[in-house]
């Protein structure tokens, strides 16, 4: 028996334990998937039988002005959900353990990265109820704060006025997405070689240098995965918008996941709707094949 027969057939042997994982895959994304795209070619309603009408739904979303708009939205939702939690992450990450840990111990920096994290956890629509309340143009503690320390003038109807609606939105979005980068690039920083610090700060490197020269390179795979996720998470955000806005005022901060909905359950105009949620569908796979084929030329080009 050759060693690659050999291999092929160790391989084999795994492709048990991996079915129950793809009839579920199958089942729960494979043919939903399916069955929207083929709606996607229908005008339904939702009840009765599908009209068929080709690539009418298509041809419309090209020339739909609140669904281009919504991309717009969108583009600012990935610099709120992905992008800033990214720096900010990254930077809090290194400071907890190149400072933190050092100077004030692991038990310090376990309980900032704690609390930090702790947004992460909670659920979005409870985090979105308490910022609404945070944010109500009466009585919000955020009018409230700015009236205390002589900043009355600068209250606002933060999620009522189409010129700042999407700008709270991002910040909402900053506060809750920063412990997950966190985490991740503080458990990337566990692999970095401590002498690689203790050399660069020997050789009179400040912290902003060795965060720039030895953080960044050394967990690489880490920001390309944190931002991967964080990207498709942000195309995808819903509950957000939902809970705080529900994609007003006049469409201010409607995204493409919020206006397929509203074409599923508000206008029934279901075909339409699945032809929404198939384009983000695609480019969403088209983004992410996109990152892996940078990250593994990034890798090749190390190795």
């Amino acid at each position: 028996m050759t060693a690659r027969s050999a291999t092929g057939r160790a391989r084999l042997a795994y492709l048990p334990y991996l079915i129950p994982g793809l009839l579920l895959f199958a089942g729960v994304i494979g043919v939903p998937f399916l069955m929207n795209i083929a709606t996607s070619f229908t005008e339904w309603a939702g009840v009765g039988t599908p009209t068929w009408v080709g690539l009418d739904n298509y041809r419309e979303l090209a020339t739909d002005g609140e669904f281009w708009a919504s991309f717009r939205h969108n583009a600012l939702v990935i610099v709120g959900m992905a992008i800033i939690p990214t720096m900010i992450g990254l930077v809090l990450a290194s400071a907890l353990t190149d400072l933190i840990d050092r100077h004030f111990g692991p038990r310090t920096a376990s309980v900032l990265r704690a609390c930090i994290y702790l947004p992460q956890v909670l659920p979005i629509v409870i985090a979105g109820i308490v910022w609404s309340w945070l944010l109500a143009p009466e009585n919000g503690a955020v009018n409230d704060l700015l009236g205390a320390i002589g900043l009355g003038s600068l209250a606002h109807d933060w999620l009522g006025d189409p010129a700042t609606a999407l700008w709270s939105v991002m910040g909402v979005m900053v506060w809750i997405q920063i412990g997950f980068p966190l985490v991740i690039f503080m458990s990337g920083l566990q692999r970095v070689d401590p002498s690689l610090y203790e050399a660069a700060e020997i050789d009179g490197a400040t912290w902003a240098q060795r965060f720039w020269h030895v953080t960044v390179p050394q967990i690489k795979p880490e920001i390309f995965v944190v931002l991967l996720w964080t990207t498709i998470a942000a195309l995808k955000a819903f509950p957000h918008i939902f809970v705080l806005t529900r994609g007003g005022p006049g469409g201010a901060t409607s995204v493409p996941s919020y206006y397929s909905y509203v074409n599923f359950f508000e206008k029934t105009d279901v075909g339409y709707g699945s032809a929404i949620a198939t384009v983000l569908t695609l480019i969403i796979i088209a983004l992410t094949i996109a990152f892996l084929r940078l990250q593994g030329r990034e890798l090749a080009e190390e190795r």
